[in-house]
This record gives C-alpha cells, sequence and structure tokens, in this order.
C-alpha cells in the first residue's frame, strides 16, 4: 500500500490556515483542483476572508459573485477597474448583493467601474447596511445612487466621488443630511457650483471636502455664529 503523503495528514483547519495567505485567485483555483480536501480547504479559506481585492485581476461577473458568495467573514471588497479591465456590470453587483456577507461589508470600492450604473450601485448599497467608507469614484452614478446611499449607509464616514459628472448638489445634499457620521467626502472633478459645498459645512462643519486647494475658507454664518470651512 502507498504511504500517505505528509500533506494529506494536514488537519482541514491548518489546510485552509495556510491557503487563507494565497492572495492569486489563479493559485487558488488551481489548489481547489488538487483533490477533495484541499477544494473543501479553499472554501473554509475564503469564509475567513475578511477583505478581497480584485483590482488588477481579469474578473467577470460570476466569478466574482462566486467568491464574494464564499467569503462569509468579508469586510472590505475592492472591485476597482485596472488597466486590465475588470468587467463587471450591473448584474454582477446584483449577484454579489445577494451575498450572506454584504450587510457586514464596512468599505467597498467601485472605482473607474464605467460599465455599472444607478441600477447595479443602487442593488448593492442598499443591502451593505454596515458601509463605512465607499469610493465610487471615475463612474457614472447619478443622484439616486447618492439618494441610496442616504437611505441606506447611515454609518458611513468617508466617500469618494472623484469625477462623478453626474452627481448635483441636491444629491449631495441629501447625502450630507442623513449621512450624519459622514467626516469626509472627495468631490474633485465634479461639476457642481462652489455655493454648493458652503452649503455642505453649514449642515455638517466637521465635515472635510477634498481634495486640497478648493477655495473653501468662506466664512459661513451658522446658527448666529462665524464658521470658517475646512481646507483639507
Amino acid at each position: 500500500m502507498e504511504e500517505e503523503a505528509e500533506i494529506d495528514r494536514l488537519p482541514i483547519d491548518l489546510l485552509a490556515h495556510i491557503l487563507v495567505m494565497i492572495t492569486s485567485f489563479t493559485d487558488l483555483a488551481q489548489a481547489s483542483g488538487v483533490c477533495r480536501k484541499w477544494r473543501q480547504g479553499v472554501k473554509q479559506a475564503l469564509a475567513r476572508r475578511e477583505a478581497l481585492s480584485f483590482a488588477g485581476c481579469k474578473m467577470d461577473d460570476d466569478s466574482t459573485a462566486r467568491l464574494v458568495r464564499h467569503a462569509y467573514s468579508l469586510k472590505e471588497l475592492d472591485i476597482s477597474r485596472s488597466r486590465w479591465g475588470c468587467q463587471i456590470t450591473d448584474d454582477g453587483l446584483y449577484k454579489i448583493s445577494m451575498a450572506k456577507c454584504v450587510s457586514n461589508l464596512t468599505s467597498v470600492s467601485l472605482w473607474g467601474m464605467t460599465g455599472i450604473t444607478d441600477k447595479g450601485v443602487v442593488q448593492l448599497i442598499t443591502r451593505a447596511n454596515s458601509l463605512q467608507h465607499l469610493n465610487v469614484g471615475g463612474t457614472f452614478i447619478t443622484d439616486e445612487s447618492l439618494t441610496a446611499i442616504a437611505d441606506s449607509c447611515p454609518r458611513l464616514k468617508t466617500i469618494v466621488l472623484w469625477s462623478c459628472r453626474h452627481v448635483t448638489e441636491n444629491g449631495l445634499f441629501v447625502l450630507v443630511s442623513k449621512c450624519r457620521k459622514l467626516e469626509s467626502i472627495n468631490v474633485w472633478g465634479t461639476r457642481v457650483p462652489l455655493d454648493c459645498f458652503i452649503g455642505l459645512v453649514a449642515i455638517s462643519p466637521a465635515l472635510q471636502i477634498k481634495p486640497k486647494g478648493l477655495p473653501l475658507n468662506v466664512g459661513v454664518g451658522v446658527g448666529g455664529a462665524v464658521a470658517m470651512l475646512p481646507v483639507v
């Protein structure tokens, strides 16, 4: 009889602990195909992951959603676009939104995902009630997404709206009015007027409006006092 290989003597929990250190999804897929025990180890490793980043990976809707569904402990999700192109669409965001971990997500980045619209973003955001940090810079979202964020993410602390040229002052006012824990907002490249930013700080005096260099050091009357808008 053939002697059992040393690697096969590893308890499944220890194997999963080793596999969780692998960051390459290609390598994980290959590991999953070794045998039934390794396939189970990969599943357990994914279930322990608190962060997943697909930036720089060639991913599609189905493969991304499948990995997210197995990541039960996931808190940070990065689906940013890269030069190789992470081809996620609204359909992919819908499938991701069905994952059990979505309600526990604290950080989501959809940076530069030009293939998504309000339809997909709203579907995901309405289920991500624990969200604290959101990056939707470089997308074509509108006030519809901002309203969904305002209604669904009361714990939001930071949001990046870099070059989101279809959002308006109306959406920003709704966002800042409802997300009372919001600390920082990046509005570089948006098309909203300066008066809007002054109004936002009037609502939330501690709000940091980025980027640096915005001419916001203007005195604004708030409740009879004069507050200086922060320049960060």
